[in-house]
């Protein structure tokens, strides 16, 4: 299969002040989220002045894409379009249409199978070139890429970096501690059997492994919604405070779950977890997500060869031997992967 773009889809955010209420509305449209919950959301945003970091990463991933694609000799323009910001899948989608693009792979900034891993941005797809009409480019969501041995890689030496940053008198004993974004225990298996949790373990095992850490743990993060609704558990400061009290000196957090700072990595960790882990007497380091480093962009372009040259999927396995790798929530041929996946939430 042959491109002549390749579009870089992801979630969006505001950059501004006055783009935070509306940002976050669209997010939650439908969703019947109080007003009030809405408010101290938007402080988290306004604590940075209005602006999310993960447009401008995008952006500079883009700039790095680019070159990747120049220095393999591929000359194919790279769009951007978000889902719930500016710039819009839909308007992107239109200009490709009116620039000629006839089909295109598309990247999303989710590693993960599951519905908002990988199913709603086919949603987001099949949006756009309805959106489009009849003279819709193709567009071909590349595969899920948990597994890939550069992410693994680019975590493993984001937890070295964070580990030298710790006192060296509890270096040593750091607890390494894997994060992710939770999700409602209703939506877990909706596109497989746990599928984006026993995604987020295996790439925690091949992390840990590649970094030295034969000991970790793994929690979640950033839950929302009414208490009584059950969400993935331990949540990271309920864990961390059960480290507090068992004398644990030092903890490493990496946010494996995220491929960019988002508000929820510069938030809820730099800001919230590090102030907690303060107040207990612990030791905190944070390795950093891959943002927009080159072996990112690498990753990105590696995907689509793997589709463009018919190339078997790179697949991690470290140490952790042969076994079995999750499954595959999303198709890669531009269909929505199961009806169970898009069913109504």
């Amino acid at each position: 299969m042959d491109f002549d773009a390749l579009l870089l889809l992801s979630f969006g955010g505001p950059e501004g002040p006055d783009q935070v209420m509306p940002f976050l509305e669209n997010v939650t449209r439908g969703r019947g989220i109080p007003r009030e919950r809405l408010a101290a959301v938007a402080e988290h945003y306004l604590h940075f002045g209005g602006v999310s970091p993960i447009n401008g990463i995008n952006r500079e991933l883009i700039v790095a894409i680019e070159a990747e694609l120049a220095r393999r000799g591929l000359e194919l323009p790279v769009y951007f379009g978000n889902r719930n910001w500016e710039p819009y899948v839909e308007d992107t989608v239109a200009q490709m249409r009116d620039n000629g693009i006839r089909r295109a792979a598309v990247f999303s900034t989710s590693a993960w199978g599951g519905y908002s891993g990988c199913t709603q941005y086919q949603e987001d797809i099949a949006r756009a070139r309805a959106s489009a009409g009849s003279d819709a480019p193709e567009l071909t969501k590349l595969r899920q890429y948990f597994d890939h041995p550069l992410l693994v890689e680019m975590f493993a030496d984001a937890i070295r970096d964070a580990a030298a940053t710790l006192p060296e008198a509890v270096r040593a004993d750091a607890r390494l501690v894997f994060t992710a974004h939770s999700i409602p225990l209703r939506a877990a298996s909706r596109c497989g059997p746990d599928l984006y949790e026993r995604q987020v373990a295996h790439t925690s095992a091949l992390v840990a492994a590649a970094a030295g850490y034969p000991d970790y743990d793994q929690v979640w993060q950033s839950r929302s919604g009414p208490p009584q609704v059950p969400w993935l558990e331990p949540d990271v400061g309920d864990h961390l405070a059960s480290l507090a009290h068992t004398g644990t000196e030092a903890v490493i957090v990496c946010p494996v779950g995220f491929v960019a700072d988002h508000i929820e990595v510069v938030w809820d960790l730099d800001s919230e977890l590090a102030e907690q882990a303060a107040d207990a007497g612990i030791a905190f380091a944070r390795a950093t997500t891959p943002n927009a480093q080159p072996r990112f962009a690498r990753l990105v372009v590696d995907l689509m060869d793997e589709m463009r040259l018919d190339r078997p999927a790179a697949r991690a396995r470290g140490s952790i031997g042969e076994r079995e790798v999750p499954g595959y929530g999303c198709s890669v041929n531009g269909a929505l992967c199961t009806p169970a996946c898009s069913a109504e939430r």
